[in-house]
């Protein structure tokens, strides 16, 4: 695999952190992303196939990926997906391989996982208490979803991240309770700035729950410490003050957006390269590379689609258009 130039889009942002969506299916129903009946889910002829994923994945890291994280959907439910782990860390021994969840599979797939090659999992987890668990997902599923965050960092995918959707007036009063799951586990508990990207067009901006805020509100309980950002991590981290286990990040994608340093590109369970989260436009590799396409045409389907990245995504403004796929059909 021969090493090409960095891909660097037209702002002068170097792209170095693929996602990678194996599945457009997910196992939940949560409100903010999908109605209670689902969506209608691809059919199995337009995913890709783990060897088009791997050849896919091998042209961007000899353009200097170093990170991929895959997604969904919901990925777990992708089947004999450790198969695809190993076929990516194949690619490069040095490569951070990382896995968005919704915990659910976790438990009885983590140790496969991490055999494979997983260096660590992210799980999405909403809500601390049962019955608001159902309400947000649809499914009685609290309980597996915590005993699989606990086999997973038992099985070594750490640092174990849990991600929190923050919603106004839904499970915002949870946040001192999260930062205190940090505090006891160890685990890094990021909060996200829910974002306008669910499948209903509910979303409103009085439902976000500012990162500042979020940071004030734990701070007063717990008092914490600036600690940064990690290389390529979106999330502002913090420790807490009296030397506790754990952090908490915020990600305020929305109040304080951290475009100009993105890294990313996505390709979606479908085969299209999608340069921001928000892209209105998309670019399909799948198409070609099943007629034939060469390694060095996949390349330049790539570089078009990142030089093409927008400076930021605009939302709140009166320019900003919403994309025309949801969280799940895009890859979280």
């Amino acid at each position: 695999m021969r090493n090409r130039p960095p891909l660097i889009d037209g702002w002068g942002r170097t792209v170095d952190d693929l996602r990678v969506s194996v599945t457009d299916k997910c196992n939940f129903r949560c409100t903010y992303c999908m109605p209670p009946q689902g969506l209608p889910w691809l059919p199995k002829d337009a995913i890709l196939t783990f060897e088009e994923i791997t050849r896919v994945a091998a042209v961007f890291v000899s353009c200097g990926i170093r990170s991929i994280k895959l997604t969904g959907g919901e990925p777990l439910v992708r089947r004999d997906l450790h198969v695809l782990i190993r076929m990516l860390r194949d690619l490069d021994a040095g490569l951070d391989i990382s896995l968005t969840t919704n915990g659910y599979l976790l438990a009885e797939q983590a140790p496969a996982l991490a055999d494979a090659g997983l260096d660590r999992v992210s799980v999405s987890c909403d809500s601390l208490l049962r019955h608001r668990f159902t309400e947000l997902t649809l499914r009685d599923a609290l309980a597996q979803v915590r005993r699989g965050i606990r086999v997973a960092a038992a099985a070594g995918l750490t640092p174990l991240k849990v991600n929190v959707v923050v919603m106004r007036n839904r499970n915002d009063d949870e946040l001192i309770e999260f930062a205190r799951l940090a505090r006891d586990t160890g685990y890094d508990v990021r909060f996200i700035e829910y974002m306008p990207l669910d499948a209903q067009g509910a979303w409103s901006s009085d439902q976000v729950v500012p990162g500042v805020e979020i940071v004030e509100r734990i701070d007063a309980v717990f008092p914490l410490r600036a600690a940064g950002r990690r290389d390529g991590d979106p999330a502002t981290r913090f420790v807490f003050a009296d030397g506790a286990g754990g952090s908490i990040g915020v990600i305020p994608s929305v109040t304080e957006p951290f475009c100009s340093s993105c890294n990313r590109v996505r390709v979606t369970a479908d085969g299209n390269v999608r340069a921001c989260l928000f892209s209105v436009d998309e670019s399909d590799v799948k198409r070609p590379m099943r007629a034939g396409a060469d390694d060095d045409e996949l390349e330049e389907l790539i570089r078009d689609c990142v030089a093409r990245k927008w400076a930021g995504h605009r939302i709140g403004q009166a320019d900003f258009v919403r994309p025309s796929r949801s969280m799940s059909m895009i890859g979280g």
